[in-house]
């Protein structure tokens, strides 16, 4: 009977520290997102450490309030020590966890400490994915493509690759806009058309400097840039303020250039195929 009941009052002693560490848990998660969401709004910050540290925090209040909970049993009650302890906890880290996972979590914070990227960014890695960052933690980063699809790639993962980012240090990107024209048309007046259609967008900007301007260099600038087999090779360099929206200038310029070269008489080469058939009597 005495056993019972020491058994039944470790389970509630148990029980009463797991729903105090999961509210505690809870309260803090409240107060950080709070917080963070606070700060964001009204001083514009950018929520990558905040939230990084915000994950970081809720892993040591589970570790500390289970660590107590495996002390109230006597077999565990080693373990619980360890984990309590600091230099303990590092050693049972590096005894448990894989060789992967602290590679993930030491690029994490490699990650948040030298900002190669942070959230909301519009990044591309290892030359296939293109996304805006979402969530940094210990293990991964979270990536919305732009078919709104999620893709979870580890800290240590995406740490070792190129990665190309498009808010490091400003939104502005540009758009090389190539198009083929037949040997026959008048180069000119198609660079003509490409630099018309490029500056009457409302999503290009201007990119020059102020000496450029004082230099009266055009506000786009077009060349040829190759002679090919069949078709000479125009480019165009045109700027907008996010790629988003360079995105949409480029969409836009393809079919109001391809319109402008139809009415001006400019040809765009196409591959096409003669059959000859031949009938024998």
């Amino acid at each position: 009977m005495k056993t019972l009941y020491f058994d039944f009052t470790l389970l509630i002693t148990i029980g009463v520290i797991v729903i105090i560490t999961i509210t505690l848990a809870l309260i803090f998660k409240y107060i950080a997102e709070n917080f963070i969401h606070k700060e964001i709004f009204c001083k514009h910050i950018d929520p990558t450490s905040y939230i990084f540290v915000k994950k970081i925090i809720s892993t040591i209040i589970y570790v500390v309030g289970f660590s107590f909970a495996l002390e109230q049993i006597p077999e565990m009650k080693i373990i619980g020590h360890s984990l309590l302890a600091g230099a303990g906890i590092l050693s049972l880290v590096a005894g448990l966890a894989s060789q992967q996972a602290l590679s993930n979590v030491m690029s994490g914070f490699l990650i948040v400490l030298f900002k190669p990227f942070k959230i909301n960014d519009r990044i591309t890695f290892g030359g296939t994915y293109t996304g805006t960052v979402e969530e940094i933690n210990l293990r991964q980063v979270v990536i919305r493509d732009p078919e709104n699809n999620r893709v979870i790639v580890p800290n240590s993962l995406i740490s070792n690759q190129v990665v190309i980012n498009a808010n490091l240090t400003e939104t502005k990107i540009c758009k090389m806009i190539e198009i083929g024209i037949g040997y026959s048309s008048d180069i000119n007046k198609a660079l003509k058309i490409l630099e018309e259609e490029i500056e009457k967008h409302p999503l290009h900007i201007d990119n020059r400097t102020v000496s450029e301007i004082a230099n009266k260099v055009p506000k786009v600038i077009s060349r040829v840039v190759a002679l090919g087999d069949s078709s000479v090779t125009l480019k165009a360099w045109a700027y907008s303020d996010s790629s988003q929206n360079g995105f949409i200038m480029y969409c836009d310029l393809l079919k109001s250039i391809k319109y402008r070269f139809e009415e001006e008489n400019i040809e765009i080469p196409y591959n096409y195929q003669n059959v000859i058939i031949k009938t024998t009597e």
